[in-house]
């Protein structure tokens, strides 16, 4: 793999919040650290939600009034066909202030699928990604995110920090538009060693957010000025 190019200008950070609980968006978003949320249908059942077109509607609406700036929703089916259907639908709860991905698994029906999606002026994150070759594709897309699932990798014995490090630098040297929306996180130690690598897009679980804002260190500096504050 070549060096990353030099003269691509940094983006901005963006962490996103990877979970369908509406309840950890109104704690996390009103930090204004948090750019958007991901949902898919897994996250939809540990909420208890069933995934229909009606409740990620309502979910939409619940981002939008929280000042989400986006969210990404994923549409689903046993076909191409399907899969556009759905996603167009998703796609159109969008609002101007509410940006709508449509998630999309990097299967070939999904890149079939993904590919007239675009075509329809529909932004696309191509999820369920494990591959350099499916991030290459994605890019070939022109798709606006390839998401990663870190924690899956390693859980299948694959050296995951390398290779989402790898699909980063392939996006880098080639100067893509595409982002890599690293997902599947397991630590908040692993947001901050990618990060400290180059990569600038991660979505993670509510808990892994607040472990990136806690440090005993922290905890007792404020302890210390509140009684400080509050002597008389």
């Amino acid at each position: 793999m070549s060096n990353p190019r030099t003269d691509v200008p940094p983006r901005p950070l963006r962490l996103l919040l990877d979970t369908a609980d509406v309840a950890a968006w109104k704690r996390w978003l009103p930090t204004g650290m948090i750019h958007g949320v991901t949902t898919n249908p897994v996250l939809l059942e540990k909420a208890g939600l069933p995934c229909t077109l009606e409740v990620l509607a309502g979910l939409a609406a619940d981002a939008g009034n929280l000042a989400a700036g986006e969210i990404h929703l994923q549409t689903w089916g046993e076909d191409t066909a399907t899969l556009v259907r759905r996603g167009a639908q998703l796609a159109g709860l969008a609002t101007d202030d509410l940006r709508v991905l449509v998630k999309i698994p990097a299967t070939e029906d999904g890149l079939k699928a993904a590919h007239q999606l675009q075509a329809e002026g529909c932004p696309v994150t191509l999820t369920a990604v494990f591959t350099l070759g499916q991030v290459m594709a994605a890019a070939a897309l022109g798709v606006d995110y390839a998401a990663p699932y870190l924690g899956r990798m390693q859980d299948a014995g694959r050296d995951g920090m390398a290779e989402v490090r790898a699909m980063q630098a392939f996006l880098a040297a080639t100067a893509s538009p595409t982002r890599l929306l690293t997902a599947s996180l397991r630590s908040a130690s692993q947001v901050g060693e990618l990060a400290a690598a180059g990569l600038d897009t991660f979505t993670a679980a509510p808990k892994i957010l607040a472990d990136l804002l806690t440090d005993d260190l922290t905890t007792r500096s404020v302890a210390d000025f509140q009684r400080a504050a509050t002597k008389k």
